[in-house]
């Protein structure tokens, strides 16, 4: 059977071997969502059980359960992927996984289709070659960062697009309850966090760095979001037995992200590994003053100086600074603030509509060059 391409239209199958739902998940979400506005249509291949089916699918998407992991599953997987490309006519298959890569790309070269596509979302150098010079025709990169890391490794600039990882525009009805949940003044001032409760997010910097500014002025406040066993459990015993949980909050999983973003003051992330950094950019989308490491493709949205701090990777010292700096000085945090917020709204990298406008730019360039 040929493929057939309607005039206009783009038929796009993702992939997605993770179980869970981090930034990677969310970009596919919002992706998908925003290239269906352009006029495409698009499903997608999961493992049974993970959690972004149910979101796509609440949208009205088609998502096909596959296992992918394990040699068990290899070929078994491969068959099925190829069935899916073959009878959907998938003019694109976009994987993103090493594990969905290895399965659903070489499907999807059984099946003959057109363009596949290998999106790299992760902050630390790749591993093997094969899922993103052998497998995929192309390589999406999120950031400046990862383009140049997949560069150092062997992948050709030519066969390499950078679209950058964009954010929902911020809600300006949202008015934030989270002083009144959690008993914080209304002249406190809150450094915020979200992310995934994990080592190399970094919460424990952030905490040991925060706890002399804490201790001394007790008008500032730590709110922390963000699930992951046996890290929060961990956290929220080291607050209790330090005998300031009335002033460090690990609120665990919440679903209201954009009210807490309302309801900070600044916004610090001490991640250790980062591909970009998407909590840095809704932050900034809300006005916060933003504190994050020099590492990976946070400095793509920090400027040092302008719309926020920098601090050197793992030091404890210069993010207490940096952090007792900005609280001590409510004219440069509300500054810098402001920065941050006119920053967001002038730069089109991080809007979702012109995410979408580059994939659909990349994924066209790429099939004429193939045909």
């Amino acid at each position: 059977m040929a493929y057939r391409s309607t005039m206009g239209m783009l038929k796009i199958l993702h992939t997605e071997a993770a179980m869970t739902f981090g930034g990677q998940e969310h970009r596919i979400y919002k992706e998908m969502l925003a290239m269906r506005e352009r006029g495409h249509y698009l499903e997608a291949v999961c493992q049974p059980g993970a959690h972004l089916i149910a979101r796509l699918r609440d949208q009205g998407f088609v998502v096909h359960e596959v296992a992918m992991a394990g040699l068990k599953n290899y070929l078994t997987g491969v068959k099925k992927i190829r069935k899916i490309v073959w009878r959907g006519q998938f003019q694109i298959v976009n994987t993103h996984s090493r594990t969905d890569t290895v399965v659903a790309a070489l499907a999807a070269r059984l099946a003959r289709a057109p363009l596949i596509v290998r999106t790299r979302h992760l902050g630390k150098a790749p591993g093997s070659l094969l899922s993103y010079t052998i497998l995929p025709h192309r390589v999406i990169a999120i950031s400046q960062y990862v383009r140049d890391q997949l560069q150092s490794r062997g992948v050709s600039n030519e066969k390499m697009g950078l679209v950058y990882t964009a954010v929902a525009l911020p809600d300006g009805a949202v008015a934030s309850s989270i002083r009144q949940e959690l008993g914080i003044p209304t002249d406190a001032i809150i450094i915020g966090s979200v992310g995934h409760m994990r080592i190399p997010k970094g919460h424990d910097k952030l905490i040991a760095a925060a706890l002399p500014i804490i201790k001394t002025m007790p008008n500032v406040h730590l709110v922390i979001a963000g699930r992951g066993e046996p890290l929060l459990s961990q956290l929220q015993a080291q607050v209790k037995e330090a005998k300031l949980g009335h002033q460090i909050h690990l609120l665990g999983q919440r679903n209201d992200v954009p009210n807490l973003l309302s309801g900070f003051d600044i916004f610090a992330l001490a991640t250790e590994a980062e591909a970009l950094g998407t909590a840095y950019i809704e932050a900034s989308s809300y006005g916060l003053p933003l504190v994050g490491t020099d590492i990976g493709g946070v400095p793509e949205i920090i400027e040092h100086g302008r719309n926020g701090f920098l601090f050197p990777l793992k030091d404890i010292t210069a993010l207490e600074k940096t952090l007792h700096h900005l609280v001590s000085n409510a004219q440069l945090s509300q500054e810098m603030g402001n920065n941050a917020k006119a920053m967001f709204e002038q730069d089109p990298r991080w809007k979702i509509e012109y995410m979408a406008s580059e994939t659909e730019a990349v994924y066209r360039k790429w099939l004429h060059e193939r045909t």
